[in-house]
């Protein structure tokens, strides 16, 4: 089974984003709240959407279930107040919702949080914490999208370590679902989004985390940072070194029993890198399509965001290897979606083991091959 982990509705109905022009434009000039209810889709609408869209390019590329998520850069939580991204957040993660009942055996919803800049960072943690509850127990996702900059460009946030996304971790734990750690949008100019803020979003998390005890307070909390985790496996030696440095726990101590990287990587050298680099068991499969990047590559005739054919090319993954990236990590990451998947009559495999020499970061696997042994 491939499970693809990061997919976003970037094709929803064009109703979407009229809806969310009005309800900005209202509370700029007035402080009016736009209702919900104002906003039409039918099902004809989404069933067009998804099957001209995200599930034709699934069926080609050999698919099987995506975890679906509201497009992220629109996330755009600096707009209005908590309220506003509150409401937003709700007619968002409503319209996975349908996209998922409409195809069950396809879509699994991953839900987007109504996090604000500023003061407001705490009451809508609060929020967080209630609109995953609801996610979750009533809509049956399982998981959700976390923004380390809620200011979008200017990271004005305390990082994702400060206690203030504490009452957020607590729901992820009892709930026990995972948080992709992700960017939305960037209004500041000098950091183009698709390219840099994403990148630079996953880079600074991993720092965030790599240095911080947030994982003794919630041993069991779960993130995955998408976009093969920006710099991180490119600077893997610095990461070490600077850890080691300041005499605090080995990376590999440090992170990876919670933090989890996917496969948006679009070229092959890049994802060779990321399964020589990060422990298998850690890798996801994921395509972000359709996403930020939609064009075919001339060195290979696929589309970038293909990287399912990325990964298939590679020699060095085994059978149980790819089995386990391209769907049973996620199954096991992702501790809800094989009853998800099998209370809508999905098949669901067993899991996979990863082989016990496959990504050996910091071992003498990866030590050989830094010192060209």
């Amino acid at each position: 089974m491939r499970i693809d982990c990061h997919g976003h509705f970037t094709t929803a109905p064009a109703a979407l984003g009229k809806w969310r022009e009005r309800q900005i434009q209202a509370f700029e000039e007035s402080g009016a709240r736009l209702s919900p209810a104002e906003l039409r889709i039918s099902d004809d609408e989404i069933t067009t959407a998804i099957e001209q869209g995200q599930l034709k390019l699934q069926l080609e590329r050999g698919t099987d279930v995506a975890l679906f998520s509201p497009g992220a850069g629109k996330m755009a939580h600096h707009y209005g107040d908590e309220q506003t991204s509150l409401a937003w957040s709700h007619v968002s993660n409503d319209l996975i919702a349908r996209v998922c009942g409409l195809f069950p055996d396809r879509f699994v919803g991953v839900c987007q949080l109504p996090q604000s800049p500023g003061e407001p960072l705490a009451a809508s943690v609060r929020h967080s914490a209630a609109e995953l509850q609801r996610c979750v127990e009533e809509l049956g996702f399982v998981g959700c999208l976390l923004n380390p900059d809620p200011s979008d460009g200017h990271w004005q946030a305390p990082p994702l370590t400060d206690k203030v996304y504490y009452p957020l971790y607590e729901k992820m734990v009892e709930l026990d679902v995972p948080a992709m750690v992700h960017v939305a949008m960037s209004r500041n100019p000098a950091l183009q989004g698709t390219c840099a803020h994403y990148l630079n979003g996953d880079t600074a998390a991993f720092m965030q985390l790599c240095t911080s005890d947030l994982f003794k307070d919630f041993p069991t909390l779960k993130f995955i940072l998408p976009h093969g985790g920006g710099a991180v496996p490119y600077h893997w030696g610095r990461y070490r070194g600077f850890l080691q440095d300041r005499g605090l726990p080995p990376l590999e101590e440090a992170v990876l029993g919670n933090v989890y990287f996917d496969t948006c990587v679009y070229h092959r050298r890049g994802m060779q890198l990321l399964v020589d680099i990060v422990p298998t068991r850690n890798i996801l499969f994921a395509s972000e399509m359709i996403g930020a990047v939609r064009g075919v590559d001339p060195e290979t005739g696929h589309h970038f965001d293909d990287t399912g054919s990325l990964l298939d090319s590679l020699d060095s993954l085994g059978a149980d290897d790819l089995r386990a990236v391209f769907g049973g990590n996620a199954l096991r990451v992702f501790s809800r979606l094989p009853a998800v998947l099998a209370a809508r009559g999905v098949t669901v495999p067993a899991p996979s083991t990863p082989s016990a020499t496959s990504g050996q970061t910091g071992t003498s696997a990866t030590t050989a091959k830094e010192s060209g042994k």
